[in-house]
């Protein structure tokens, strides 16, 4: 066992007198010790339970002849950090997150991972971490949130919430409304009840085939989740005492280049968050799987949109795709297509992925449409490029409300909150492109989430008549035409920072363009008298992350090597 280095021997006498003193007995040195990696706090809807979960995940543990240590990350609820400065420190926690995990897991030499995420930055945090440590590894979230209702029964979510407050400043709900929808739209426990980044990342764990099925639908707070956390905690133990089990599900055998090629599958099937494309490249990158951004498009042209869900379409939620048979049914239908739409691969459960999904079915295709009745025949996500994305941008095509093709003036902001105070102010009018920048990973720094502006303009009935670019991010909750992650972002001296009020921007969904309408004349005028700005920064963390990162289209990783 990897624990044997801390563990075995005389001279690990001393190593041994600090572990009888957590309790451990004599007995205790046989067994496979087991890193247990929470993400439990308080302040995160989806996380302040997951202490009762490890409880039940370690006794579990002990059961199966095993030794739990239980180890917590940090969290940042991107909600609660949403509009204001707060938000800069959301997408850098995945890096602390990522070195926590690599950390305890490598400076006591454990043998395997079972982890805890569930929300935002947390879940591909803790991937990233565990692929770099390379063990057997479990994951199994604290599962989704139950969809709210207004008094008048109207399914709601978190969205709806972002969405009333433009609709309450443009008059168009009362403060009775908006109470109303306040106090019910987050009615318990979990990851926010949508396909927002949470629940997107949940799923693509199954995908992937990390995490056992149910992962990403089963509702938190349920007798059915609190199985899963058994069968999670029994298949570690099962995998662990077993020396030719534990080289066979080492994490890297599992999480490869085909588990990132159908995890990118899935998310077209199910239209998830825009986030998932730099999470993901970021794992890909930790993984050592040669995945590029350009070869999104090609699997997004393969896959059938067949599952639409909050806030694409605001009535289903994840509780309703676990009822209509879950992430596997979406994955047998979608083989339908083609034989080689997934690809087979080894999962932890010791089945491959076509064994695992071989007797799914959809139990309702008003939920989850059938490969005959899809949404659309390409997926829901889409990379765009030309002059303003030379590197690309990303778009999540299934939370378009207008049209696909359009060309607008645009107006411009550096920064969002300069630009939520311009949308307030009424200078965003129908057949602008709004443009905000210097929200990239450097630019932010930390890649702000857009969820506020696109609210805004969606609750003041914009949404269908303009669109909005960033080198920023979205919510998983945004809808509308909103393209982020654009590369080179401002802050590196990207085409969006050259961009002034009134230039024509063109936008292509579907033949994959986003570019605005100069000459080159122009362009290298503008470029010679150009100088990005570069925001004063009291947090020390930020100034190291801004040193270190790299833009949106390389994941938002940071360099590892600067010399």
């Amino acid at each position: 066992m990897r624990s044997d280095e801390v563990k075995k021997g005389h001279q690990r006498t001393p190593h041994r007198s600090l572990f009888r003193a957590t309790g451990l007995k004599d007995e205790d040195f046989a067994k496979p010790f087991i890193g247990v990696a929470n993400s439990f706090i308080e302040i995160i809807p989806g996380h302040f339970f997951l202490n009762r979960v490890s409880k039940i995940i370690k006794e579990e543990i002990k059961a199966n002849g095993c030794v739990p240590f239980e180890f917590n990350t940090i969290g940042v609820d991107d909600g609660i950090a949403m509009g204001h400065d707060g938000m800069l420190f959301s997408l850098p926690s995945r890096e602390i997150i990522a070195n926590s995990i690599e950390t305890v897991m490598n400076a006591h030499k454990l043998d395997a991972i079972i982890a805890i995420p569930n929300c935002d930055k947390i879940v591909p945090g803790m991937i990233m971490g565990a692929l770099r440590v390379d063990v057997p590894t479990i994951f199994v979230s604290g599962g989704p949130m139950k969809k709210g209702h207004t008094k008048d029964g109207v399914p709601i979510d978190l969205a709806t919430a972002f969405e009333a407050v433009g609709k309450f400043e443009a008059g168009k709900m009362s403060e009775q409304e908006l109470i109303d929808i306040e106090c019910n739209a987050c009615p318990s426990g979990g990851s926010c009840s949508g396909m927002f980044t949470a629940n997107s990342m949940n799923t693509l764990m199954e995908a992937m085939g990390i995490a056992l099925p149910g992962n990403g639908t089963i509702l938190a707070l349920t007798k059915e989740r609190e199985e899963l956390y058994k069968q999670a905690a029994r298949r570690i133990c099962e995998i662990a005492k077993s020396k030719e089990q534990t080289e066979k599900f080492k994490l890297r055998n599992i999480l490869n280049e085909n588990a990132v090629r159908n995890a990118f599958a899935v998310d077209m099937a199910m239209g998830g968050s825009s986030n998932t494309v730099l999470h993901m490249l970021a794992i890909a990158g930790e993984a050592h799987v040669n995945f590029n951004l350009e070869d999104i498009n090609h699997i997004s042209k393969n896959v059938s949109h067949i599952a639409k869900i909050s806030p694409s379409l605001s009535t289903v939620h994840m509780e309703d795709i676990n009822t209509a048979g879950g992430v596997n049914a979406v994955m047998k239908e979608m083989t339908k297509r083609k034989d080689d739409i997934l690809k087979d691969n080894l999962t932890i459960t010791g089945e491959t992925v076509l064994e695992k999904i071989k007797d799914a079915y959809i139990k309702d295709t008003n939920i989850i449409h059938s490969i005959d009745n899809p949404y659309s025949e390409v997926g829901g996500l889409a990379i765009l490029y030309g002059n303003l994305a030379k590197e690309g941008a990303v778009i999540k095509t299934a939370g378009i409300t207008g049209n696909r093709v359009l060309t607008g003036t645009a107006i411009c902001f550096d920064g969002q909150t300069e630009a939520i105070e311009g949308i307030l102010g009424g200078k965003v009018k129908a057949g602008n492109v709004v443009v905000i920048r210097y929200e990239g990973p450097k630019g932010g720094p930390g890649m702000q989430e857009m969820l506020a502006p696109t609210s805004l303009i969606m609750g003041m009935g914009l949404g269908d008549k303009v669109a909005l670019i960033t080198d920023g991010r979205f919510s998983g909750a945004t809808r509308g035409a909103s393209i982020g992650h654009i590369s080179p972002e401002a802050a590196e001296g990207g085409m969006i920072g050259l961009l002034k009020d009134g230039d024509e921007i063109h936008i292509d969904v579907d033949q994959y363009i986003l570019t605005v309408n100069l000459n080159d004349e122009e362009i290298t005028k503008r470029r010679a008298e150009f100088t990005p700005v570069k925001k004063e920064l009291d947090s020390s963390w930020l100034r190291q992350y801004r040193a270190l990162v790299t833009n949106a289209s390389n994941g938002a990783l940071l360099k590892t090597d600067i010399f």
